[in-house]
């Protein structure tokens, strides 16, 4: 597979300055960009270095307790552009990504791909965080419509609905898309590293279907919650 050197890594930060130049001129915002971007480049360093380990260690107490790592700072990430901030929120995010996630992750790991074993970190690592990152973004579009629908005081079940439809359009945007008009990242990834097409073919249907299905079960668990604490 083709090594990237830093330098030429470096080149994407041109189109990504450009960006930031008329984010900071149009919204006033001159930190939230350059604040994202040099935390994801120490996440990514970091985690880089720490995977090796893990990769290595084969230790399901750890896995465990990244898996739960994960489900807390989506959640966390989640709540972050909501108005109610309460645990009792954060915890109807937390319940609802941790149901979805999980039956998702379970079910790949244990029957989809059929491992020799239920802990295998280079497969579970990699698909849970796709998993609890995928479902973040879903839930956090429902509530976030939802609020601003409630706000012009819409009914819930009407502001519920038009919540779940707008979570769901990049999913279904996704699904429709797909070798249309974009190959995505897992493919891509394994078509470069070599893998028969084909093979990588199998392997981005079983995310696709992921995607949507932990999307959609997370924002059901979710209104679910919420009706219930009504």
């Amino acid at each position: 597979m083709q090594t990237i050197s830093f330098f030429n890594l470096s080149l994407l930060l041109l189109p990504l300055l450009f960006t930031w130049y008329y984010y900071n001129k149009w919204t006033n915002d001159k930190f939230e960009i350059l604040i994202s971007t040099i935390r994801m480049i120490v996440q990514l360093i970091l985690i880089g270095y720490l995977l090796i380990f893990i990769f290595e260690e084969k230790n399901s107490l750890i896995g465990i307790f990244i898996i739960t790592f994960m489900i807390a700072i989506s959640s966390w990430i989640s709540l972050r552009n909501t108005i109610d901030k309460s645990f009792t929120h954060y915890s109807q995010i937390f319940i609802s990504i941790s149901i979805a996630g999980l039956i998702n992750l379970i079910l790949i790991i244990g029957f989809v791909l059929d491992l020799e074993t239920i802990y295998e970190p280079r497969y579970v690592v990699p698909i849970a965080g796709m998993i609890f990152a995928n479902t973040m973004n879903a839930l956090s579009l429902a509530i976030e419509r939802f609020e601003k629908e409630t706000q012009r005081d819409v009914k819930y079940e009407e502001a519920r609905a038009i919540a779940f439809k707008a979570c769901m359009i990049p999913q279904i945007n996704a699904l429709l898309a797909v070798g249309l008009v974009s190959l995505p990242g897992m493919m891509t990834g394994q078509i470069l590293s070599g893998v028969d097409p084909l093979i990588a073919v199998r392997y981005q249907i079983m995310i696709m279907a992921m995607v949507i299905s932990s999307a959609g079960i997370s924002t059901i668990i979710y209104f679910s919650l919420k009706k219930a604490n009504k």
